[in-house]
């Protein structure tokens, strides 16, 4: 056992835990953050995916020893009703989620991906940021979509605050 210090959603964490228990299971089994899944546990479908220091990366691959005095921010940190993230709001507004099991590994990743840029991105930029998160039951056309109208209301909020 060791006690491992992280910040998860801003707040300051001491779990005691094995160092190999994973990422994913302290922020489930440990904080009660239950928004990651679990799926396939190789890393290969993204359901799991968190912010590690602004960076998305699948929690089922990152052991709680890794995680020691890193940033880690979930899909409830990102936000929850009634403060939404803009990609959240996009994603309810453009009807992007079908069961919502991959949902917030994808707004993790493209929270992640809206953050290092300042247009609104192709088709295809978005399937290589999101090429990391597997969805069953959509066709992602609507995720894309999402995708598209978090960065458009991004772009018209920095154009307010410098213009």
């Amino acid at each position: 056992m060791k006690t491992i210090q992280l910040t998860v959603n801003g707040v300051q964490c001491s779990i005691t835990c094995p160092p190999a228990k994973t990422l994913l299971d302290v922020l489930r089994e440990d904080l009660g953050l239950t928004a990651s899944k679990e799926c396939c546990g190789k890393g290969e479908c993204g359901s799991c995916s968190v912010l590690i220091n602004n960076e998305a990366a699948c929690s089922c691959l990152v052991l709680a020893g890794q995680a020691e005095g890193q940033d880690i921010i979930t899909c409830e940190g990102v936000g929850l009703t009634p403060n939404l993230d803009v990609i959240q709001e996009s994603f309810v507004e453009e009807g992007a989620t079908q069961c919502g099991y991959c949902t917030p590994g994808i707004i993790v990743s493209a929270k992640a991906f809206l953050n290092g840029i300042n247009h609104i991105p192709t088709t295809d930029e978005i399937k290589t940021a999101l090429g990391g998160n597997l969805c069953r039951c959509t066709g992602y056309t609507k995720i894309i979509k999402a995708v598209q109208s978090a960065a458009a209301k991004n772009n018209s909020k920095k154009e307010t605050i410098t213009g």
